[in-house]
């Protein structure tokens, strides 16, 4: 089957593209890009006045498959990152049974195939069931097909054992994905610890235990000449140690979510548990800082630490909650409405951090429009008005603090391998 996507502004952060052309796709590959192409029996999709880009890449998402798919699986999992204009997807291993060998590897892999209508990546836990103790299956999993390793949910609070996975997986070139907050320090904690947390009479997560946390496994990184990642960061300080060590040569990246980039606590509300994450939301000054670190480079990727639970676990006490909510079908619209029509972030980084930084992170072929390269592609009308319904949501989790909120931009085409897979919102089967 042969498609041309024409006049649409084509930005390819990967190849420094950014212009109005065509692409022709032939089966599941682009095989031309390029002004006024013409294509004999080729399907026109017209992208007059819309962008065109790499598929996204989410590098953080939780599916809750094996064991939790009353909060999500992977056909769920997978409709909502589609219809959100995502492509690839990377899923966390705290499940049930926590993935900690490749035949669970191989086995999600299967199941992936079977099910999903994206990419499905699998990410396997550093530790045997994340308990902190003992490293996995590290080089059985990565031959069966992982792409990092992480125990996130739970820190690594045994430097001991970090640095033995951080030595192991130097071979490899894979990187470990670090929850960054220091267990001591954070307790019953439920949201961002300051003027607001006393004001509400709730325990608080103190910036400091993320700082913490975030310096000690850069040192360790830093030690062992290996790759460390830094999961949702989210503090000011934080963000300052990685831009250091950085400049120092600390093979160190990191991420952020669009709820650390554009709600603060004084979005809490003890009435809605939507609203509780970990790490919690933080200070204006702290979203700042995350900002400032995704236009230097500091930050590396946009991630949306998608996070479903079942309603009637989230219909609870503020802080009896779990914390996490769905992100992948919210995503580009705040990222779009809040920083890109703000003024606050241009196109291309925005695109960038969501396409070819986690693919680079992750070593995925993908998260580009080259010539020769999967046809994984999303098209975006940054003008479209939408309110945000979880009536409409394909994943199983509705409580999202960014329900009911006016957006502007989103996807209204993503391309999977050449088949189009959503279309103005609607998942095609």
């Amino acid at each position: 089957m042969r498609q041309l996507i024409k006049n649409g502004r084509v930005i390819d952060p990967a190849n420094r593209l950014d212009k109005i052309c065509d692409i022709l796709i032939e089966g599941d590959t682009i095989v031309k890009i390029g002004d006024n192409l013409s294509g004999e029996d080729a399907a026109v999709i017209d992208a007059a006045e819309k962008i065109v880009v790499p598929g996204f890449i989410d590098m953080h998402v939780h599916l809750r498959e094996p064991g939790q798919e009353a909060k999500e699986d992977f056909a769920s999992g997978s409709r909502a990152a589609a219809a959100g204009g995502y492509t690839t997807v990377a899923a966390m291993p705290n499940t049930s049974p926590v993935v900690d060998n490749a035949a669970l590897v191989r086995s999600l892999q299967k199941r992936a195939a079977d099910v999903s209508l994206v990419h499905i990546e699998i990410i396997g836990a550093l530790t045997k069931g994340q308990c902190g103790e003992e490293l996995a299956e590290l080089g059985d999993m990565v031959e069966a097909g992982a792409v990092a390793f992480s125990d996130d949910g739970h820190y690594v609070e045994r430097a001991k054992v970090l640095l033995s996975g951080l030595d192991y997986l130097r071979a490899f070139d894979k990187i470990i994905i670090n929850h960054d907050e220091d267990t001591s320090l954070i307790e019953e904690g439920c949201m961002n610890e300051g003027r607001r947390s006393a004001m509400l009479g709730v325990k608080g997560r103190p910036t400091v235990a993320e700082d913490i946390a975030v310096d000690r496994d850069i040192r360790l990184a830093e030690y062992a000449d290996a790759r460390v990642h830094v999961a949702h960061i989210s503090s000011a300080r934080a963000v300052e140690i990685v831009r250091q060590a950085k400049k120092r040569g600390v093979r160190v990246s990191a991420e952020v979510t669009p709820h650390h980039l554009t709600l603060t606590e004084d979005c809490v509300d003890l009435s809605d548990s939507a609203t509780k994450v970990n790490p919690p939301l933080r200070r204006q000054s702290d979203l700042d800082a995350m900002l400032e670190g995704l236009k230097d480079g500091t930050i590396d990727a946009i991630v949306t630490d998608h996070s479903p639970h079942a309603e009637e676990e989230k219909d609870v006490e503020y802080c009896l909650a779990p914390s996490g909510f769905p992100g992948l079908e919210t995503a580009v619209g705040v990222l779009l409405t809040e920083l890109y029509h703000s003024g606050k972030l241009d196109l291309d980084t925005l695109i960038s951090k969501l396409t070819a930084e986690p693919a680079r992170l992750l070593g995925l072929d993908a998260g580009t429009l080259a010539v020769g390269s999967r046809a994984d592609i999303v098209i975006l009308d940054p003008e479209r008005e939408w309110t945000v319904d979880e009536r409409a949501f394909y994943t199983r989790g509705t409580h999202s603090p960014f329900v009911g909120r006016r957006l502007k931009g989103r996807a209204v085409l993503t391309m999977v391998g050449g088949k189009v897979v959503m279309r103005d919102g609607k998942i095609i089967e």
